[in-house]
């Protein structure tokens, strides 16, 4: 190190963060195929569908219009009554005004802000606030969780309950230092999704935890994936109990449903005296942060919400023909064990049958990474390895169906042929 870097380095926090193992490996297949290569990516959490044309032309004619200066921080209020009064008439969450919701730079920000508005790290002496986790779960939930103070207590669940923690599993994780219970209904990374009955299960739990151990437990529900469902499991919005409302915050945003995810638009809301304290605190720290999202988007936002219902469902539609087939296929692979998905558009097959294999390229199978090395490398095929989503992680894999069914049956034909030529 030179003389004029001594002393120079980084926090502690962001040395031990680790990067998101799904951009890693969208980064990689997407630089592979840049240089040529026949790349079939099934890493990517995005879309293949365009934007709808009239949400991009609301954009457009705004901008036209000189809508180009600041905006509050947490977005102009007639944008925020419209998701407070999508939330009301779709989700059934009582009591929400423009005042309860803020609006960040995608659904990540906004689990990011409020994290770091309800979790505050342990003075000397005290115990860290706890994050209940269900894994497998997301891979930002818990750096985020850390990141903002939190101790995560995860809650391990099981490819033969469709990746669904239990009320008596949520009951045994709740101690008096819980502050944050996260749902992700349809799940991301897993493919699956609870029923409402479910859903009003474990938000009774909650309100019973709440009267006695934990009276500050606030749930984080990541509804993202909300309208992409086709396994006839309707979404249900826990925020929309009566009992928990107004200790449930929703994340919800317009990248998957709308095709947007470029646009980084992200909302959340919660109800009550309490969910107001909440939001103004996300617009304080937001404030030292981003400040609004681009002002342009605002109409897009409310064209969204109100006018693109046959769009979306003409997506949804696809997924659950996708979704269909890449079960049909993953089926009938040896080794292979694949949940049957219900919603987002992710399917988390459990590859652990095939550990102890020897690729053609002379790679020993050890676990989901080594698996996933090998079919890029040699097979030119990108899929998530299943580590650092937690809990049975290890022995799955994550592929997003967020493509063609063209691609989709040629990727699975490289992964029956790879596993075919495999020495076990």
């Amino acid at each position: 190190m030179s003389e004029s870097h001594r002393g120079l380095g980084l926090s502690a926090r962001v040395k031990s963060l680790k990067p998101s193992v799904t951009v890693a490996f969208t980064n990689r297949a997407k630089a592979l195929k840049k240089s040529g290569k026949d790349v079939l990516i099934f890493a990517a959490g995005e879309p293949d569908f365009d934007t709808p044309q009239r949400i991009k032309q609301a954009a457009i004619d705004a901008l036209l219009a000189g809508q180009t200066k600041y905006t509050p921080t947490l977005g102009d209020m007639e944008t925020r009554e419209a998701i407070a009064e999508k939330l009301t008439r779709e989700n059934g969450i009582p009591g929400l005004t423009g005042e309860h919701v803020a609006i960040s730079a995608g659904g990540k920000h906004t689990l990011y802000g409020v994290m770091q508005c309800l979790l505050d790290f342990p003075a000397p002496g005290e115990a860290a606030p706890e994050v209940i986790i269900p894994t497998p779960a997301w891979v930002s939930y818990d750096p985020i969780a850390k990141l903002s103070g939190g101790r995560v207590v995860e809650v391990a669940t099981s490819a033969e309950r469709d990746f669904k923690m239990s009320p008596e599993q949520l009951r045994a994780a709740i101690t008096p230092n819980s502050r944050v219970l996260v749902i992700n209904s349809p799940s991301n990374p897993c493919g699956t999704m609870y029923t409402p009955d479910e859903l009003r299960a474990l938000a009774g739990v909650v309100a019973e935890a709440a009267r006695t151990t934990a009276p500050g437990l606030v749930i984080v529900s990541d509804e993202i994936y909300e309208k992409i469902v086709y396994g006839g499991i309707e979404h249900f919005s826990i925020g929309s109990v009566p009992e928990v409302s107004e200790r449930t915050f929703t994340i919800n945003g317009l990248s998957k449903a709308y095709a947007m995810t470029g646009w980084r638009i992200g909302y959340g809301a919660m109800p009550g005296e309490f969910g107001k304290t909440l939001i103004r605190a996300i617009g304080t720290l937001q404030g030292q942060m981003t400040t609004n999202i681009t002002s342009f988007n605002y109409p897009a936002i409310r064209v969204a919400l109100r006018e693109c219902a046959d769009e979306v469902e003409q997506m949804r539609q696809a997924f659950g023909r996708r979704a269909e087939l890449i079960h049909t296929r993953l089926s009938t692979i040896p080794g292979v064990l694949c949940p049957r998905p219900t919603g987002a558009f992710y399917v988390f097959p459990d590859i652990s049958g095939l550990f102890g294999g020897i690729t053609p390229g002379g790679r020993t199978l050890g676990s989901a990474s080594d698996l996933c090395e090998a079919l890029l490398e040699e097979e030119l095929l990108a899929f998530v390895p299943g580590e650092d989503f937690g809990g049975v992680g290890p022995d799955h894999v994550r592929i997003s169906f967020a493509c063609s069914e063209e691609t989709i049956n040629a990727g699975m034909d490289r992964l029956a042929a790879f596993v075919q030529k495999l020495g076990m």
